[in-house]
């Protein structure tokens, strides 16, 4: 009963270790800030296809923001384990400061340092709401591109 616990705690050790060194293999071209921590309930790592997969209650965080959903799928290089891409699906929640983006289906792309979001993508601010039919979010640019937008602005009073 130990030895798959084992085995499971080391492959998330790895990953770990393996995610937050890829955070800091090119300064030049920032990627999501500090060490990602993810956690869930079960977690498949198939070596050979250079993906993990993380299910039920995966959360993925770094020290800016974190991202909720049923079931994540990790894609990483073969050389140095860089993640190259994550398929977030089912109850999609990105936080980032006082903003959220809900979807049903996300797709973080490291290259582009972005997230593409769909399935009722729907990004709050405080009161205000934008829905649309996908999402696109650059991190490091902290802007947001989207399509057949719909925007629900609350109406502020002055006191």
């Amino acid at each position: 009963m130990l030895l798959p616990l084992i085995t499971r705690t080391i492959i998330s050790l790895c990953l770990v270790l393996t995610l937050a060194g890829v955070l800091f293999a090119e300064p030049e071209k920032p990627k999501v800030k500090g060490p990602i921590t993810v956690t869930s309930e079960p977690l498949l790592a198939d070596n050979k296809a250079n993906t993990a997969l993380f299910e039920k209650n995966v959360i993925a965080k770094t020290p800016d923001m974190s991202m909720h959903a049923d079931r994540m799928l990790i894609f990483y290089r073969e050389n140095g384990g860089e993640v190259t891409k994550i398929e977030a699906s089912g109850n999609v929640r990105l936080f980032r400061e006082n903003r959220a983006i809900t979807a049903n289906n996300a797709t973080y792309y490291a290259d582009e340092d972005k997230v593409v979001f769909t399935g009722d993508p729907r990004a709050i601010d405080g009161d205000n709401v934008v829905t649309g039919t996908k999402m696109t979010y650059f991190i490091k640019e902290d802007r947001s591109q989207i399509e057949h937008s719909k925007v629900f602005l609350k109406n502020r009073k002055d006191k």
